[in-house]
């Protein structure tokens, strides 16, 4: 099972807790590792509430008041007294000691002499041992986060009005994606700052998943224009889609053309499935060549850092294009009591090309002493009767010593 956390209304605890509720976690399952860290009474109260429009869980804690300002120690000692399960138990000590650590940070004071203030509250450990449990409860085996949005403006605190995001936010998501957001306000505390970052596997856009729960967490506030809601999903994961293809292209007109069977050769090692040059005429009437790859996206990368490094070349394009290849079996024909491999090409079951292999061909040319032309036309006249079946392909590269980076399409 995988998770996806779309942050992009930020996140926070009670939001957080919300979403996990959602997506199925039994209220008892985070109300039970709550109750057994902190050290005075909290209930949790999940209601369903609008947020510009959509709907959602608010997760509201409600605690007996507490003036208490725990330092780090503190709350670790409390997680390790609790009897709580390991992977709970790290989960939340690894979160508040992010959490102390980026205080530190931002405030220039040492770890220990870290007093929480609101974090050290009993919401703050209610929050945290919560979402905590919660995960741990669905077992993922991958929870990716979306670019999270912090907001924009100010806010105040324990250390009076703060820019937004605070430092202590901005601190903990060093190094992870965020933007401001549509909305002039706090969208991300420290507290959801930190339990991303400490239970992410991966940042980024939904993975390729079969979504089988979708909760929303809702946060306290209601703003105009932007539904307060954080969304997570949980399901299967599901195979990626197939990378686009793409030709990359740059001309060239002041390399000595002795080297162009090396330079596509190179480019069909790094991964094109297929390269050529077109004769053009550049400006000024300079006689010049086209140097085209075709390459799925996911290689792109390797083919254009080799045609900078095999060509003279400053400068390339690259442009999305769509591909069409028919299926295709190898079969053999026998010339004079050889081998010859074809490669049958087919449309809706159909055969509309085959051909024999040139290798092939001319190996037997040599061990005959027979033109390559008879020996292809006998070849051939024996091909036209190959069924392709839907046995097995006999030989899916023909030649991978040859030309490691060929594709089986390429030639169709």
């Amino acid at each position: 099972m995988i998770g996806w956390v779309d942050a992009s209304s930020g996140a926070s605890g009670d939001m957080l807790l919300g979403a996990l509720l959602e997506v199925g976690v039994p209220l008892e399952v985070i109300a039970g590792a709550v109750g057994k860290v902190a050290p005075e009474t909290v209930t949790l109260k999940p209601q369903r509430v609008h947020r510009n429009g959509l709907v959602g869980t608010h997760c509201r804690v409600e605690t007996a008041s507490s003036t208490s300002r725990r330092t780090w120690a503190d709350i670790a000692r409390l997680l390790a007294d609790a009897d709580l399960a390991a992977g709970v138990r790290r989960r939340a000590h690894s979160t508040f000691e992010r959490l102390a650590t980026a205080e530190s940070t931002v405030h220039g004071i040492a770890v220990t002499e870290v007093h929480f203030h609101e974090v050290g509250a009993l919401d703050a450990i209610a929050d945290v041992v919560g979402v905590c449990a919660g995960l741990e409860h669905l077992a993922l085996d991958e929870l990716v986060v979306s670019p999270v949005a912090v907001g924009s403006g100010t806010t105040t605190g324990a250390h009076g009005t703060m820019p937004v995001p605070p430092p202590a936010v901005a601190e903990l998501l060093r190094g992870r994606p965020s933007y401001a957001g549509a909305v002039a306000m706090e969208m991300c505390t420290p507290t959801g700052a930190a339990l991303l970052t400490s239970n992410a596997s991966a940042f980024g856009a939904q993975p390729a998943m079969s979504v089988h729960r979708i909760g929303a967490g809702a946060g306290s506030k209601d703003p105009v224009g932007q539904a307060n809601l954080l969304r997570m999903m949980v399901g299967e994961a599901a195979a990626a889609p197939p990378s686009p293809n793409v030709v990359v292209e740059t001309n060239v007109d002041d390399l000595d053309p002795r080297l162009w069977p090396s330079v596509i050769e190179a480019l069909l090692r790094a991964g094109a499935s297929d390269a050529w040059l077109t004769p053009i005429l550049m400006k000024k009437g300079r006689p010049a060549h086209t140097l085209s790859a075709l390459v799925v996206e996911s290689k792109s990368a390797q083919v254009r850092a080799e045609i900078f490094r095999q060509t003279s070349t400053i400068g390339l394009r690259q442009v999305a294009v769509g591909k069409q290849a028919l299926e295709r079996r190898t079969r053999t024909v026998s010339v004079g009591g050889h081998t010859v491999r074809v490669k049958l090409a087919t449309h809706r079951g159909v055969v509309v090309n085959a051909q024999p292999e040139y290798e092939d061909l001319a190996a037997v040319a040599a061990q005959t002493g027979r033109p390559i032309r008879d020996v292809l036309a006998e070849a051939a006249a024996a091909s036209r009767d190959l069924d392709p079946g839907p046995g097995p392909d006999l030989d899916p590269d023909p030649e991978p010593d040859r030309d490691p980076g060929r594709d089986p399409d390429r030639d169709l």
